[in-house]
């Protein structure tokens, strides 16, 4: 087959003929989005080949594969991604550029797919590049959203969301997959009966069928011919699965299963729906995963030999007794044999240690939506409670260890159950797993717990995203880092070197000039590309503090207001965020964001001090623009709540600075680069725990002794703004300031002022900057990756 990439000419030659084909016109008389899709057809039929490749040679070679469930793959756009990884983009642009075309338009025709909400989306995506990079065999799970999460619009300062539209030109990556559909069953009632041989059988017998369909996308590794799946589950109306009386209802309860991420869970349909598309993307996953293993190796015995499921969160646990369910009723296996195969299969990533995010679904739920799934896990926890009894002598972790518990299925414990290896995403976070939030399970079977830090894929979020900064590493210390990561830590010869420095400067003063045009167009607000740029961008969450900024950036404008000889440097503070739809305390901080920033930015004698940006519909796409423009990477959670955070990576590898607590992935940030080369601020973890373990830090005290905190806080209902923000107010002082925002307010005003410090001095800054880029290497999710292939998953490299 011609290779359509292999020069301009072939290309320029393919892609016009394509445009008459499908579209009857002339290149010139095609519409861009029409441009766009046949560039990215070219790409993915390019694509297929490789996968067509990969799947043989996996076959032959009877390789063992890794799968990756997960709720989220913020995939990004994929088109510059593609044509990078393929080795063809300056192919692409020259023949388009020969054909009148920008190939930068035709990028901005595409939509982030909305399969996400964070970083556990964003997570999954580094790691799919990093496997397919690494020519390791592993592959996604995940639901075809049809509307993603949201769309975020600010009216009269307050989110508003609507449809996230993404796949209005449809997904151009995708293909179709009919001959994999799977049936998936819910409710009903379960028959049992012996057969004659004394075989117990089981039969479901459901009141609600959904067909699951699978679409298929490309993923491509960059420099590797290896190209693995991500395979997306549609919800489709079943085969005679109702009657025409009830077909509407029908029919809108199958497709609200692929409707949005997340769905609004303050109900109970809400939570219900939830629960369904859990169960859906697992059991059509799982049961293609079997088809596609019984198809090569014609038994399941050795299916955890061949197969390694990694459960990203909670969300895809009911992978446990949905193969037991298929081990069991649908292939014969008794509960032991069952159950070794599912434990050496099943891995589990825990990202969270906040008790109330782990998962947990009222028992009357999972029995009247998936009767035979409950069974099953009635007898793991009775097995389990048993074991726990009787092999480790501790009845009294029975209630801290079971899974069904208050009238609860504690999703967690199931995982921990039912998983051969537990890991935490940062060293941190693992520490706390095994010292606190897990603790009773780490006494009864420590070797399954290890700790994976996350990573982010240099390939996007350098190579791609920061072209400028990406040409300098490479002139001076080569391009060895393109393929090896860690090699960035060459550059640590050349920190102190004054040209080096100057030219980082100078290139990040190129990145900010992007930004600043990205935010004129957008907002229509004009910024200063000389101030500092200080961003926060990520989900909008109490525990991660975005309100302890925008208290510091109240408390400053009072200051400068009072005293007109007191002036800040010029700073220019940006924030990104969604909240979720009904998580009222975070759309409470996004509006007071806007009324302060209102205030602030149309203030003539503080403007030129400060800008307050607000930024709407914080995606991929625009956090490529944030973390290479950024002088400064808040990462401010409170300590010891955040698992992990990988923007903080995402920036540090762009040449910001952290200010943040002593949290998360922060801490082995500052190992890397020292605390010289970071500002950290602000209470440790122990320090927290032992001041509320101990009831020593009362709100109340604070408030009523502090003058500066005094006045933000009664700012915030006592006439400053036109609107009071009562349940912020309650938050901090009836709920006893639960993320110690009062108590680190002091300590974050101080590392604020420290970060200007060092920016005026320029050379010390361009210094601190180069070494957080030098040391960034390790938090590639390429080095992730192969410790979990090491430790976990025990997959090989694909020779192609």
């Amino acid at each position: 087959m011609t290779n359509v990439f292999e020069n301009k000419e072939i290309f320029k030659e393919e892609y016009q003929r394509r445009i008459i084909e499908h579209y009857g016109r002339s290149i010139d008389q095609a519409h861009i989005t029409e441009k766009f899709m046949i560039l990215g057809e070219m790409i993915r039929d390019h694509a297929s080949i490789h996968w067509y490749e990969s799947k043989n040679a996996i076959q032959e070679g009877q390789e063992k594969q890794m799968y990756y469930f997960s709720m989220e793959f913020l995939m990004g756009r994929l088109l510059t991604n593609n044509l990078m990884n393929m080795g063809v983009y300056d192919v692409v642009n020259q023949g388009l550029s020969e054909l009148s075309i920008n190939i930068h338009e035709l990028e901005d025709i595409e939509t982030d797919a909305g399969l996400g909400n964070g970083g556990l989306g964003r997570l999954a995506a580094c790691f799919l590049d990093s496997l397919a990079s690494l020519q390791y065999p592993g592959h996604g799970n995940c639901i075809r959203y049809e509307y993603g999460l949201f769309k975020q619009k600010i009216e009269n300062k307050e989110q508003v969301e609507v449809p996230d539209c993404w796949m209005r030109l449809g997904n151009v990556w995708e293909i179709r997959k009919p001959k994999h559909a799977v049936d998936v069953k819910f409710g009903g009632h379960v028959n049992m009966w012996m057969d004659a041989s004394g075989k117990t059988k089981v039969e479901h017998i459901p009141s609600f069928v959904v067909r699951a369909m699978p679409y298929d996308m490309p993923i491509v590794g960059a420099g590797a011919k290896l190209t693995n799946t991500l395979r997306l589950w549609s919800s489709e109306v079943a085969d005679d699965a109702c009657n025409a009386i009830n077909l509407n209802d029908y029919v809108n309860e199958v497709h609200e299963i692929c409707r949005n991420v997340y769905p609004d869970d303050s109900t109970e349909h809400g939570k219900i729906l939830r629960l369904k598309q859990q169960y859906f993307f697992v059991a059509a996953g799982l049961n293609s995963i079997i088809a596609s293993h019984l198809k090569a190796y014609g038994t399941l015995d050795n299916f955890a030999e061949k197969v390694a499921i990694q459960l990203n969160d909670t969300h895809p646990v009911l992978c446990i007794p949905e193969l037991m369910r298929l081990l069991m009723d649908e292939y014969q296996y008794e509960w032991d044999d069952a159950w070794t195969i599912v434990k050496d299969t099943f891995a589990y990533t825990n990202h969270t240690v906040m008790n109330e995010a782990l998962e947990k679904w009222q028992m009357q739920y999972v029995q009247e939506l998936l009767p035979r799934i409950y069974m099953i896990i009635e007898e793991i926890d009775r097995r389990f409670r048993y074991r726990i009894t009787h092999q480790y002598g501790r009845e009294d972790l029975i209630e801290k260890c079971a899974i069904l518990q208050h009238g609860q299925v504690h999703m967690a414990n199931l995982a921990i159950i039912g998983s051969h290896s537990i890991n935490g995403v940062a060293a941190l976070h693992t520490e706390i797993l095994k010292d606190d939030v897990m603790k009773h399970f780490y006494a009864i079977c420590p070797q399954k717990f290890n700790n994976k830090t996350n990573g982010i894929t240099h390939r996007r979020w350098l190579l791609n995203a920061n072209p400028q900064l990406s040409s300098l590493l490479k002139k001076t210390i080569g391009g060895k880092f393109v393929k090896e990561p860690l090699n960035l830590i060459e550059l640590m010869k050349y920190v102190d070197n004054k040209k080096i420095q100057t030219n980082f400067l100078e290139i990040k003063l190129e990145r900010k000039k992007i930004l600043a045009a990205y935010i004129k167009k957008t907002m229509n607000i004009e910024v200063d590309v000389t101030s500092i740029f200080d961003i926060q961008s990520k989900r909008l969450h109490a525990y991660k503090r975005q309100l302890l900024s925008i208290l510091n950036i109240l408390d400053l404008y009072f200051h400068m207001k009072e005293d007109p000889n007191f002036r800040i440097y010029p700073r220019t503070i940006i924030f990104a965020a969604k909240a979720a739809p009904s998580y009222i305390f975070a759309k409470e901080v996004i509006k007071l964001i806007h009324y302060v920033a209102d205030m602030v930015n149309h203030d003539t004698e503080i403007a030129d001090y400060m800008k307050i940006i607000f930024l709407p519909n914080y995606g991929v796409s625009m956090a490529e623009l944030l973390t290479t423009a950024a002088d400064v990477s808040e990462q401010i959670s409170t300590a010891g709540k955040e698992g992990s955070g990988t923007s903080n990576m995402k920036f540090m590898m762009n040449g910001a600075i952290t200010c943040g607590t002593y949290d998360g992935a922060n801490v082995e940030i500052v190992e890397r680069v020292g605390f010289d080369n970071a500002v950290i601020f602000g209470l440790r973890r122990e320090e927290v725990m032992h001041l509320k373990n101990e009831n020593l830090y009362h709100a109340s005290d604070v408030y009523k002794n502090d003058v500066a905190i005094h006045r933000v806080i009664d700012g915030l209902i006592h006439g400053i703004f036109p609107v009071d923000f009562r349940i912020i107010f309650n938050e901090l002082l009836n709920k006893n300031d639960e993320y110690m925002v009062m108590a680190d307010f002091h300590a974050y005003q101080e590392a604020f002022f420290k970060i200007e410090e060092y920016y005026k001095d320029r050379m010390r800054w361009a210094r601190m900057c180069l070494v957080n880029i030098a040391q960034s290497g390790f938090f590639s999710s390429d080095r992730t990756i192969e410790q979990y292939v090491e430790d976990i998953w025990h997959i090989h490299k694909i020779q192609m």
